[in-house]
């Protein structure tokens, strides 16, 4: 390898850039590890942002993922504040914005670009509207919230928006909680669990307007006033937060490069079990669908447990690519998804694939409707459990079940030995 190769360029710098980052030194990696990021800020933690950081329970400083020290020893060429604007996977060439619009020549690249939140039509720079993806996102929605009896309007009912309605109800706001479908998180959950979720958000004093989508925001000298329905309702609020998905970042890939090497951006990044798009380029966290050999599927998972493996997995299998005989073979990447939510005093915990489930079974454990275990699956095959006020022993006992896709009614009798063990 000629030394103006022997860079890998992780482009990326959250939770998945910097698992690969570190793996790839662990692994023995001795040339250059450039780590590109869009955002000023070292690496840091994006769960406790609709959570812990909104609710002014913890200071940006907690997310933070490595001190100073601890990326020092990793020797890496750090880029922060830049962004990656094209890649050429044919000629391994990677361009950075900024003053330099630097042209780096790598041996190989791992995307790890995650996702960007999608909009409502004519919100953009009105004031009072907010998404929830950056630590500064999070801050000045907290600002907001720091003013007692605000009104706050949350489009989307799925995990981010259910977790921040949580949060600012909690704060003591005014929170109606808007979706287009009939029960919060109905998408994974399915709509048993999802209507024992909505009676917590309505006993803790929730507005929800489910089944309603919304069609854009009002606004008055350039400041959101409230959110108007598909039946042309107008929900009044101080401030909107717009919790209404993701899209992934992948513009960067785009390009004759990509289309010559056969990259598929049509959902993320295409990968294939390895985690490989192309020769020399691999995906990592949410940004990449990979095609996971046991579920027998592609992949595209949204959760912090994912981008850590994935962004390990990443790392190896590159390095596996460029010397087999130092790095050894490439592995499949198949993990247990795994992800958590925190509402109010409720910890939900999931392994495997819930969402596009075609059959749903919950099971209840004594008299609080809230304290469950429930087998989500397809075909006559469980692939995903759910667990809700349970141990953490009775919860982790859950991903033995989903490890590998079971007949139903086995799992049914393995889950109840579980949750009684």
């Amino acid at each position: 390898m000629t030394a103006a190769r022997h860079r890998i360029a992780v482009v990326g710098a959250a939770a998945a850039g910097l698992a690969a980052a570190e793996a790839l030194r662990r692994l023995g990696w001795d040339g250059v590890i450039t780590l590109v990021g869009d955002e000023p800020r070292p690496p840091y933690d994006r769960p406790p942002l609709s959570k812990q950081v909104l609710s002014g329970a913890w200071e940006p400083e907690r997310t933070t993922l490595r001190d100073t020290s601890q990326l020092a020893a990793l020797d890496l060429d750090l880029r922060l504040g830049t962004r990656a604007v094209a890649y050429d996977p044919v000629e391994r060439t990677l361009t950075l914005d900024g003053d330099r619009g630097d042209v780096l020549r790598c041996a190989g690249v791992i995307a790890a670009t995650g996702v960007t939140p999608r909009t409502l039509p004519g919100t953009d720079g009105l004031r009072g509207v907010h998404v929830l993806r950056t630590l500064d996102d999070a801050l000045a929605l907290r600002r907001r919230l720091a003013v007692p009896g605000r009104r706050l309007a949350v489009v989307g009912s799925g995990v981010l928006g259910a977790e921040a309605a949580a949060v600012a109800r909690a704060l003591g706001h005014h929170v109606e909680l808007i979706g287009s479908q009939a029960t919060p998180m109905e998408r994974v959950l399915g709509r048993e669990v999802g209507e024992l979720l909505a009676e917590v958000h309505r006993a803790h004093g929730v507005a929800l307007r489910p089944g309603r989508a919304a069609t854009g925001v009002r606004a008055e000298s350039g400041r959101a006033t409230g959110v108007v329905l598909t039946d042309g309702t107008v929900v009044e609020a101080d401030d909107v937060l717009l919790a209404v998905g993701s899209v992934p970042a992948v513009d960067w890939l785009r390009g004759p490069g990509a289309e010559a090497a056969g990259v598929d951006l049509s959902d993320g990044l295409g990968c294939d079990e390895f985690c490989a798009a192309a020769e020399g380029l691999y995906g990592a966290g949410d940004v990449a669908r990979w095609y996971h050999p046991v579920l027998r599927r592609h992949l595209r998972v949204e959760h912090r447990m994912n981008a850590g493996e994935q962004g390990l997995a990443a790392a190896r299998n590159l390095l596996a690519e460029l010397d087999p005989e130092r790095f050894g073979e490439r592995r499949p990447f198949a993990p247990v998804p795994y992800f958590w939510s925190d509402q109010y005093d409720l910890k939900l915990q999931a392994y495997g694939v819930l969402a596009g489930a075609e059959r749903t079974e919950v099971l209840q454990l004594g008299k609080d409707p809230l304290r469950l275990a429930a087998l989500y699956g397809t075909s006559g095959h469980a692939t995903g459990a759910l667990a809700i006020g349970l141990t953490p022993r009775q919860a982790r006992s859950l991903r033995g079940l989903v490890a590998t896709p079971a007949d139903w009614a086995q799992a049914r009798a393995r889950l109840a030995e579980a949750v009684d063990a």
